[in-house]
């Protein structure tokens, strides 16, 4: 009964079907996210630094703050690996039968999407302030504002991306815990019966006591060939 339509994924040991997968709202998103998180580190990684013409050294674009930079090179890169995960995850999860190890996997989702929705607001409000304040003398030729309101951008579109995966996989969730038929209490109706019926009791005849065998150890005979079958009178017995 396990892994039947629990958690909105088929029967454990289905096809695979790529076109109905692809389709899914959850796969978009992770596919949207995961081009985002590749835009958000090539932006910054390949133009995010700039030097001032009489210099050698380079600084970040953002506010020549070297943790702006070192921000969201690090969080483009990660959030790049978990949607392969997580893609990889969903390709697997129809496979699994068991009912618990398909929770894990949804609260599993939900945690790092809602995660990730928290962790791009704080770096599009960090890469915007910095943004901000930054002199535009440090970059006269105007050569990479774009990538840095590119990065701005899609870290900001990223926040509901990775919420909208989080909601589905609540979604998910409830679907798999509100089902009775996934119920980690769920029992066999027939075992059920099996066990709601108590010992067999005897029907109330049962309980009427044998007429006792005639005396002695050998009358036993005499008293089945004198059984009275109601057809004659009575019959006196002689001793």
């Amino acid at each position: 009964m396990e892994g039947m339509q629990a958690y909105g994924a088929g029967k454990a040991g289905g096809a695979f079907d790529p076109v109905t997968f692809f389709q899914q709202p959850q796969t978009i998103l992770r596919i949207v996210s995961w081009l985002f998180s590749i835009v958000i580190f090539g932006c910054i990684a390949n133009e995010g630094y700039i030097n001032r013409p009489n210099e050698v050294q380079e600084y970040c674009i953002f506010n020549q703050n070297q943790n702006a930079c070192n921000y969201g090179i690090f969080m483009g890169s990660m959030a790049f690996l978990c949607c392969v995960a997580f893609m990889a995850l969903d390709v697997y999860f129809p496979q699994i039968s068991s009912v618990k190890d398909r929770k894990k996997a949804v609260l599993a989702d939900i945690g790092v999407s809602a995660f990730w929705s928290f962790m791009w607001f704080v770096g599009f409000c960090f890469l915007a302030n910095q943004w901000q304040a930054t002199d535009q003398d440090d970059d006269p030729l105007r050569e990479r504002g774009d990538a840095a309101r590119a990065a701005i951008t899609f870290a900001f579109f990223s926040i509901f991306t990775w919420a909208a995966q989080a909601f589905l996989g609540f979604q998910r969730y409830k679907l798999g815990a509100d089902s009775a038929l996934f119920s980690q209490e769920y029992t066999d109706p027939s075992q059920d019966a099996a066990a709601g019926s108590g010992p067999y009791t005897s029907f109330g005849g049962d309980n009427l006591e044998s007429p006792p065998s005639g005396g002695g150890g050998g009358g036993g005979g005499q008293a089945g060939d004198d059984v009275f079958d109601g057809t004659t009178g009575y019959q006196r017995q002689d001793y």
